[in-house]
């Protein structure tokens, strides 16, 4: 298949990596890959190019967080690009579907597929949440308007991808799809879920929950600094605030987010009207 790349980003999983690329190149799409390393200081690259010589490994001498798969994107030959973790993986003929519902619907920037977590195939809740979007879009769609998604099962059209210029280079994994997905519907691309289009994923045990939160805590706030409007933004930071009292991980977080207040200030962009509309629509569903 030449319509649709994967991209993987990983940083020092190489043993769920390697298990990931093998079911990824089994696909009988057979999707051209490429693997973003994060600076890892594990051997990751050199892992990788001597178990499957064919694959394209992207080299980062820092770590880039979520923006490292702007980089791998890039680098994709083709119109389509899916992402997946190192962690996860496509279903045989996913691909495939995807393929046709961008020919097929031309506004369409995202589509996220269905998750299912470890061997029980557990739906991912976020999949529900999408299922049951109240958002709307005036064009035609393959499924629910979404406004987030799960990155390690998605995929975007390069184009629109390019258009709103990936991910922020700020954030860290986790959270991130957030902000993507609103600067994709400020410029005017469509997201959609599409239950039919099915991923795995097997989580890492490898992960540092305690930087996460603090992760999650910081990017939160920037978010909403640098796309709501001033009363929400206002709002969020006391709800974070009051939680920082008790909470060692939202504090640092928390702290972390305010020493970058005046990059946040200079590059604050509020999202239109229509927009704020529709995440209005979401915060009061939920």
């Amino acid at each position: 298949m030449q319509d649709c790349s994967v991209v993987i980003v990983t940083r020092n999983r190489i043993d769920t990596l390697l298990w990931t690329l093998d079911k990824l190149t089994r696909l009988p799409e057979k999707p051209p890959l490429i693997v973003v390393d994060n600076a890892s200081t594990d051997g990751t690259p050199e892992r990788v190019r001597a178990c499957f010589p064919d694959l394209m490994v992207v080299e980062l001498r820092e770590n880039r967080a979520c923006s490292a798969r702007n980089e791998g994107v890039r680098m994709a030959q083709t119109p389509l690009v899916s992402f997946c973790d190192d962690d996860s993986f496509w279903e045989p003929g996913a691909l495939t579907k995807a393929v046709a519902y961008f020919k097929q619907y031309p506004h369409l920037g995202v589509l996220a597929g269905k998750v299912l977590v470890n061997a029980d195939e557990t739906l991912d809740p976020v999949c529900d949440a999408m299922q049951n979007s109240p958002l709307t879009d005036p064009r035609p769609l393959p499924g629910p308007a979404i406004l987030g998604f799960v990155c390690c099962a998605v995929v975007v059209r390069k184009a629109a991808f390019m258009d709103v210029g990936g991910f922020h280079r700020r954030f860290a994994i986790a959270g991130e799809e957030r902000m993507f997905s609103v600067d994709m519907r400020t410029k005017g691309w469509s997201l959609a879920y599409a239950e039919d289009l099915v991923a795995h994923h097997y989580p890492s045990p490898v992960r540092n929950y305690s930087f996460r939160q603090q992760n999650i805590t910081r990017d939160t706030l920037w978010y909403y600094w640098l796309r709501r409007p001033w009363y929400y933004a206002l709002r969020h930071t006391l709800l974070i605030h009051r939680a920082s009292r008790t909470n060692a991980d939202v504090r640092k977080g928390y702290l972390k987010a305010l020493r970058a207040a005046p990059f946040i200030l200079r590059n604050r962009r509020v999202i239109p009207p229509a927009v704020e509309e529709q995440i209005l629509k979401i915060e009061s569903f939920y």
